[in-house]
């Protein structure tokens, strides 16, 4: 099917300038650059003017949001798994900076998969960590992992950086191990208050949650759900319609882990850390609630609610509290729920209808509004 990219973005000066232009010319190796949330930050990384590498197993659905951008990077298939692949690719490039994104990223298919689930997720992790220490080169690494890392009890405040990490499903359970097993890593290997001295390297680690957007067609996600059975005439079963989740466009939590990448290239090694990136309690909603708001925008939507029908355990209520970022980075969300779930069924809509792609064009508003706001990173 051919597809028209829609808007032109902004000059490229201006949005080289964006985040003190410390992407300009970086090296940036972004892992699982082929998933959804991947192929968004590597068209933001290649607007900032990085030279951007992507290393991914596969391209894990189709239609693909990274195949639709038909963006200029180095794509290298490969295994996060495969040790000896990796190190290799990471010698060759030595990237300024890694973002780690590739993951086993699914509740569901953790319970039918737990083993690669763990393995991919934890020993994963793991050798990016080796391929940096072994590299002997100044090197940032920003560790994507989840909110789902936290033990969660329901509580209705937002878990904090500090709180106990956990997770009952295996793939959470994978989570909190990550976050666990990189902490040891900075405290062993890449110490803060050596850096620079013994070691070269920065390691901060990143957690979001429920992230919509454009371009998602995973399985077990409410939006690609609903926009796949729309697509088909079909009808959405929704399951566990009262869980509670803060909702935000893949955009937000980006700019997070762009903020994060930026101060350890800048070397300001207090920032090696835990971040959360979440938004605030307004944004928070129902599955009921976001499937209603969504049929505003596509009045073809129709869906059918499945009381407890769910065959695996998901939360009610999770939540991040973000205060750390927003008061040490000036961090904060730009659009609301309902401009996140109007901006992301407009995606869908245009895709479908018009097999035009809005990806460029939502970027460029995002950062529009942010400037509107005066976000600390679209300041010069």
């Amino acid at each position: 099917m051919r597809v028209k990219l829609f808007g032109k973005i902004q000059s490229k000066k201006c949005m080289k300038n964006l985040f003190g232009s410390t992407y300009k010319g970086k090296r940036v190796l972004i892992t699982g650059h082929t998933g959804f949330k991947g192929s968004w930050l590597t068209l933001w990384l290649t607007k900032l003017g990085a030279e951007v590498i992507g290393y991914s197993k596969d391209v894990p659905t189709n239609p693909n949001h990274f195949g639709l951008l038909k963006l200029k990077i180095i794509s290298i298939k490969g295994d996060i798994l495969d040790k000896k692949k990796l190190f290799r690719v990471i010698k060759r490039y030595k990237p300024d900076i890694i973002f780690h994104l590739a993951a086993q990223a699914l509740v569901g298919y953790s319970y039918i998969n737990p083993v690669e689930t763990f393995e991919t997720n934890i020993m994963g992790s793991i050798n990016i960590f080796e391929a940096c220490r072994k590299l002997g080169k100044r090197i940032s690494i920003v560790n994507i992992t989840s909110d789902k890392c936290y033990q969660n009890n329901e509580k209705k405040e937002g878990y904090k950086e500090d709180d106990p990490l956990g997770g009952d499903d295996p793939y959470s359970a994978s989570k909190g191990a990550v976050e666990i097993v990189s902490n040891s890593y900075r405290k062993s290997f890449f110490p803060v208050n050596k850096f620079d001295i013994e070691h070269h390297i920065l390691l901060s680690n990143a957690r979001a949650g429920n992230v919509i957007g454009g371009g998602d067609w995973g399985e077990y996600r409410l939006i690609p759900d609903i926009v796949k059975a729309t697509h088909q005439n079909k009808k959405t079963l929704i399951r566990n319609p009262q869980s509670i989740r803060p909702w935000q466009h893949v955009l937000e939590p980006l700019s997070g882990y762009l903020q994060i990448g930026q101060k350890l290239l800048q070397s300001k090694k207090e920032y090696a850390d835990n971040w959360n990136f979440g938004p605030n309690n307004k944004s928070s909603m129902t599955v009921n609630g976001v499937v209603k708001q969504a049929k505003i925008y596509w009045n073809k939507i129709n869906y059918e609610i499945l009381e407890n029908k769910s065959s695996f355990h998901e939360t009610n209520m999770l939540k991040l509290d973000s205060i750390k970022a927003r008061k040490k980075l000036e961090w904060k969300s730009v659009w609301d729920s309902k401009t996140t779930i109007e901006k992301t069924i407009n995606w869908y809509k245009k895709y479908y209808d018009e097999k035009i792609i809005l990806s460029e064009k939502d970027l460029e508003e995002y950062i529009n509004d942010a400037k509107k706001l005066s976000v600390n990173w679209t300041k010069l």
